[in-house]
C-alpha cells in the first residue's frame, strides 16, 4: 500500500509538483493542503491521523496532534527547516514517534536576507523607495558600514554566515552564544549576553527560541543600547517583545528595524509595527529560495521515508 504523506510547509508545497516523480518512486500518496503560515490546531487534528507521516511547517504540532496521531496512522514525522519550538518532541518520544529536523540547510540564505537587511537600513533604501513612490525625491544621509559593529545573537550556521558576509564589509563583530565553543578570528565571542550590547551599531538576532530566551529582547534591554542602533531578526518572532521594540522606535533611541519574524504570524493589520515608518517588515520568508527549499525538501522527504520503511 502507498505511504500516505502530509506536506504543511509552505516553500515546500509551492514546489510540490517538482517532486511527483519522487514521490511516485517511493509509493508516497501525498496531500497538499493550501496553507498561508500554519495550519490550526483543530485542522492538524483532522488532518494528521489520516497519514502515515507528516512533513510539518510551523504548525503548532503539539501532544494533542501527535496523540491524535499516534491514535490514527502517524508513525513518523520531519520538522523542515531549522526551528523547532514550535514541536513538542517530547511528546514524540512519549508517544514513541520517530522525528527528526533538517538543521544545516539555510546557513546561507538566511545570512543573506539579514544582510540585504543590514544594508538596506544602514542606507534608508526602504525609506527612498517609499518615497519616491510618493513623488518626493529625498536623500538622507546613510551610514558606512566600514568599522561599525555588528552584533550577532546566536553563532551557529546562520550567525557565523552573517558573520562572514559582515567582515567581508569591514565591519568590527561582537556574538553572543553558549553553546558554540569555536568561533572565527574576526568574530569576538562575549560570553555573557547582555555585556558589550552598548557597543553594537547593528543587532542581529539569529539564534534558536528556547525556554531561556523568550523576549530577549525587552524593556530592560532597551536601557542598554547604543542610541541610533539598528535592530534585526530573522530567526523567532518572541525572542523580540514587540511593545518594547515600538517603544525603542517611537523615542528614536532605535533608529530602524527590520523583521522577517513576529510574535503571532501573519503581523496583523492592527499591529503598530504594520504602518511604522522605520521599519522594513517581512513575511517569514529567510529560507525561501528555489535552491535552498529544493535542497531541504529532497532531504526532508528522504528522512521521512527511511525512517517509515
Amino acid at each position: 500500500m502507498s505511504l500516505k504523506i502530509l506536506v504543511t510547509c509552505p516553500p515546500m508545497l509551492k514546489q510540490i509538483n517538482r517532486f511527483n516523480d519522487i514521490f511516485s518512486n517511493l509509493d508516497m500518496d501525498v496531500t497538499a493542503p493550501k496553507v498561508i503560515q500554519t495550519l490550526t490546531e483543530k485542522e492538524l487534528l483532522s488532518l494528521v491521523p489520516k497519514h502515515d507521516g507528516w512533513i510539518i511547517g510551523d504548525d503548532p504540532a503539539t501532544y494533542e496532534v501527535f496523540l491524535a496521531g499516534k491514535s490514527g496512522d502517524l508513525k513518523a514525522a520531519v520538522k523542515w527547516g531549522i526551528g523547532v519550538d514550535n514541536v513538542d518532541f517530547s511528546a514524540c518520544k512519549e508517544l514513541s514517534i520517530p522525528i527528526t529536523n533538517t538543521p544545516g540547510m539555510f546557513g546561507a540564505e538566511v545570512a543573506d536576507l539579514a544582510m540585504s537587511y543590514i544594508l538596506g537600513l544602514a542606507r534608508d533604501a526602504f525609506y527612498i523607495d517609499r518615497e519616491i513612490r510618493k513623488g518626493n525625491w529625498p536623500k538622507p544621509s546613510g551610514l558606512s558600514l566600514q568599522g561599525k559593529t555588528l552584533g550577532i545573537i546566536g553563532l551557529g550556521d546562520i550567525g557565523q554566515n552573517i558573520s562572514k558576509r559582515a567582515f567581508a564589509h569591514d565591519m568590527k563583530i561582537l556574538g553572543w552564544d553558549p553553546y558554540i565553543k569555536s568561533t572565527p578570528n574576526y568574530v569576538e565571542k562575549v560570553n555573557q549576553f547582555p555585556h558589550k550590547i552598548d557597543k553594537c551599531d547593528f543587532i542581529v538576532f539569529a539564534c534558536a527560541l528556547t525556554e531561556n530566551n523568550h523576549y530577549l529582547f525587552d524593556e530592560n534591554l532597551l536601557k542598554l543600547l547604543k542610541p541610533g542602533v539598528r535592530v534585526i531578526n530573522i530567526s523567532r518572532g518572541q525572542l523580540i517583545k514587540e511593545s518594547a521594540l515600538i517603544l525603542g522606535l517611537d523615542s528614536g533611541l532605535i533608529e530602524s528595524a527590520a523583521l522577517d519574524v513576529y510574535e503571532v504570524e501573519p503581523l496583523k493589520a492592527d499591529s503598530k509595527l504594520f504602518n511604522h515608518p522605520k521599519c522594513i517588515l517581512g513575511s517569514h520568508n529567510g529560507s525561501n529560495t528555489v535552491e535552498a527549499v529544493h535542497r531541504a525538501s529532497l532531504h526532508a522527504i528522504n528522512l521521512l521515508y527511511n525512517m517509515l520503511k
